[in-house]
């Protein structure tokens, strides 16, 4: 009771007089540094909250970003893969029309839709057929040169078969001397081999391959080949001659199907040098020249 009239009584004075006024000011100046101490533990958890708080939105900011950043990227990268591929294909076809140019001879271009499984043969399926006017026994080439002959045809797609493969064979000269030979794919991969040419003849590495014309069907001077091999040991009466084909046959994805006259075609028959090799490979056939 004594303390709570002592208060009502400073609550009173307080208010209608400025006796303690000074005092208050004096004892809240010497007060202020325990308040700020005591209010430090508030504040330094207040900062590590915002800090915290901050740091996970940035955080997130950051990683909304990235995953931005890196969608972007991916379509940018599909877009130049696309592009690339685009400039790839733009540059076969002006090489291919290139050689469209060379070629005296109606032509039309196909696309190499895949490669063929069977283990023994190199042949691809093209995305042309007799609908397009493709027959059996029709030469194709590339911007490169000779590649193979149409060998099966079907509505709307056809066979090639490579100059590489074994059951294939085209008549070539050797341009630095007009020397004819036979060229016949080899049982190396992207190879041709000159068969029974012989062993004194003047073939060298580096000599240039071309079609010599002779079937009426391939027109002359088609690139086939250069020479990388010339050997004449074992004493045989022929020498052994290796050939890396001028088409891209394991690269090339744009074709020229050349179209001459087709009472000029070759009927297919099996090549009279291997009569066994067919007989072991199903009897497919082999275009050779008339």
């Amino acid at each position: 009771m004594i303390f709570a009239g002592l208060s009502l009584v400073l609550l009173v004075l307080d208010a209608r007089s400025a006796l303690f006024a000074t005092l208050r000011q004096g004892v809240a100046t010497v007060l202020y540094p325990v308040q700020r101490t005591l209010l430090v533990p508030r504040d330094v958890f207040h900062s590590a909250t915002e800090s915290t708080t901050q740091a996970f939105h940035e955080v997130g900011q950051l990683r909304d970003e990235n995953a931005e950043l890196r969608r972007i990227e991916t379509a940018n990268a599909k877009t130049l893969l696309l592009a690339e591929h685009v400039a790839a294909e733009n540059a076969e076809l002006r090489r291919l029309l290139g050689a469209r140019e060379q070629v005296a001879i109606p032509s039309i271009v196909a696309e190499v839709l895949y490669q063929t499984r069977e283990p023994f043969a190199r042949r691809f399926v093209l995305d042309k057929g007799t609908q397009n006017g493709l027959t059996a026994g029709q030469p194709v080439v590339d911007a490169g040169g000779v590649i193979g002959q149409i060998t099966r045809t079907f509505p709307l797609s056809s066979e090639l078969t490579l100059v590489t493969d074994r059951n294939l064979s085209i008549p070539v000269q050797v341009d630095r001397t007009g020397l004819r030979a036979i060229a016949y794919g080899d049982a190396e991969p992207n190879r041709l081999e000159l068969r029974y040419v012989a062993a004194n003849a003047d073939v060298r590495e580096g000599d240039a391959i071309t079609t010599s014309g002779l079937d009426g069907l391939y027109p002359p001077g088609l690139p086939v080949g250069k020479v990388i091999l010339v050997d004449h040991a074992g004493g045989s009466t022929f020498a052994r001659i290796l050939l890396e084909p001028a088409a891209g046959v394991d690269r090339s994805r744009m074709i020229l199907v050349l179209q001459p006259d087709a009472s000029r075609l070759p009927p297919p028959v099996v090549a009279p040098a291997e009569p066994g090799l067919a007989r072991r490979r199903g009897g497919r056939p082999v275009m050779t020249p008339p």
